[in-house]
């Protein structure tokens, strides 16, 4: 069965067709091109896919997209702004807080959605809200100190 649904994806309004299995990550990626948002384990568990539904970090794959109907999508392409990273995109470069990369998308925007609500958490406050987001590479550290620097 297809069903049409409007949302806004990084400040667009999107008219799609889509069938009723298919997942806003699938969306994301095949249909509007969104590929930062990275296809993980499809199950929840890794949080490469999360991306901000209206302003909570959500993992896309869990997400159907007849779900979102309605709703707005922020995904990591929107971060940086006229050519300009976002300062947590910054700080994960200085902090050097990206190894392979598959996780930073993902790590970003938890962190963002951390910071938007608020600007200033402790260290354990940054550990619980990247909970969600596995990497198999850093060991946190770096990942821990780049949110600190972008809230500094």
């Amino acid at each position: 069965m297809r069903h049409q649904i409007t949302l806004t994806v990084n400040g667009e309004i999107e008219f799609l067709e889509v069938e009723s299995h298919r997942t806003l990550l699938q969306v994301l990626r095949e249909d509007l091109d969104l590929t930062g948002t990275k296809d993980g384990c499809n199950s929840g568990e890794c949080g490469a896919c999360t991306v901000l539904f209206d302003g909570e970090p959500v993992n896309a794959c869990l997400v159907l997209a007849v779900e979102a109907d309605g709703h707005e999508v922020i995904t990591i392409e929107r971060l940086a702004q006229d050519g300009a990273l976002d300062p947590l995109q910054r700080a994960f470069i200085n902090r050097n807080a990206v190894q392979c990369g598959f996780c930073t998308p993902g790590m970003i925007i938890s962190a963002r959605a951390l910071l938007d609500r608020n600007p200033r958490p402790s260290e354990m406050e940054i550990r619980q809200a990247i909970a969600g987001n596995l990497c198999r590479c850093t060991g946190y550290t770096r990942i821990v100190e780049a949110v600190q620097e972008a809230a500094g």
